[in-house]
């Protein structure tokens, strides 16, 4: 498999899940470094979705990346680590800005 990296967007193998976890086929957007990826077998990423979200920032975040197939919002909260064979293949890639975003949500979250 080619190498995962930060700020891709990837395809996703999520299932199984409990509770309120996003489910299914979908896309992820990596935020671990590459060599957190390349050496630990895993990597950390947040669920993507295509439905029109309510709740807004730091929750969500929309992802307006012209390489996705549909209006996207990534689900900050919905932040996991994965094993790398749950990954599939690239289907692009956030500005550095977009990412920058995703992780400011993220320590509004969690708290920095």
């Amino acid at each position: 498999m080619a190498r995962v990296l930060r700020g891709e967007i990837r395809w996703a193998d999520l299932n199984p899940v409990r509770g309120s976890e996003q489910a299914g086929n979908r896309p992820v957007l990596i935020l671990s470094h590459d060599v957190f990826n390349d050496r630990s077998g895993t990597v950390i990423a947040v669920a993507l979705t295509s439905q029109p979200q309510r709740a807004g920032f730091p929750l969500t975040l929309e992802l307006p990346s012209k390489n996705l197939p549909k209006r996207s919002w990534v689900k900050i909260s919905q932040i996991r680590t994965l094993a790398i064979e749950r990954i599939g293949p690239r289907l692009g890639r956030a500005t550095p800005e977009e990412l920058a975003q995703v992780i400011d949500g993220l320590n509004e979250i969690i708290g920095s």
